[in-house]
């Protein structure tokens, strides 16, 4: 395995996005980014290169006057967000699993592995890993557009992917989903993929809309 330098913006963001998908940072409270950069033991310009890429990830929000603050958990982002998931990712698997390669299937067996290897953990490396592993099924449709509005889809998803998997149990039925998911998948039972991964974002949506309130 060979050794992955990081610079330190991409230090400063893996550390700050661990935070905010544990809730360590107050929504809606501008960051002080000197307390940070001091805190990080990182320079301004590094700093700020990490928030914008956070910002592009829509877990940031900038303002003129007030600088960076955390985005918000709402109800009604999360609806946004899961129905988008629901329109697009469907079809997108469906396709994927009929079009890809015996290394389509190495990647996402590899990532279904990592998953499943964690499905009893509610950390972010955890939800990143669950990201991965959706983004895999739906690659090898080859549908740049659609692959492309996933991923950022995915990323807004993430905090509430992990708020979703806090309640005891949630984590064993997530196990047996993404299974279900995964079998199908790499049998190119395609209606099959399409019907799990609908009711597995439906199921997510409302386990939320019983837990976050407007």
């Amino acid at each position: 395995m060979s050794i992955v330098v990081k610079t330190l913006s991409e230090q400063a963001y893996e550390i700050i996005r661990e935070r905010i998908l544990a809730n360590d940072m107050f929504p809606a409270k501008p960051i002080r980014q000197d307390a940070l950069s001091q805190d990080l033991g990182v320079s301004k310009i590094p700093l700020r290169e990490a928030l914008t890429r956070l910002e592009q990830d829509g877990l940031l929000i900038s303002h003129p006057n007030r600088g960076f603050i955390v985005r918000p958990i709402s109800l009604a982002e999360a609806e946004d967000v899961f129905q988008l998931r629901q329109t697009l990712e469907p079809e997108a698997a469906a396709q994927g699993c009929k079009k890809a390669t015996e290394q389509d299937k190495q990647k996402v067996e590899e990532i279904y592995k990592r998953l499943q290897s964690m499905a009893y953990e509610i950390s972010p490396a955890a939800v990143t890993v669950n990201r991965e592993f959706h983004l895999a099924l739906t690659a090898p449709a080859n549908r740049k557009i659609t692959q492309e509005l996933l991923t950022k889809v995915h990323l807004l998803s993430e905090r509430y992917v992990r708020r979703h998997l806090e309640p005891p149990d949630r984590e064993a039925d997530a196990y047996r989903e993404h299974q279900e998911i995964f079998d199908a998948w790499m049998n190119k039972d395609a209606k099959r993929v399409k019907k799990l991964l609908k009711e597995h974002t439906q199921s997510t949506l409302e386990d939320l809309r019983g837990e976050l309130f407007e």
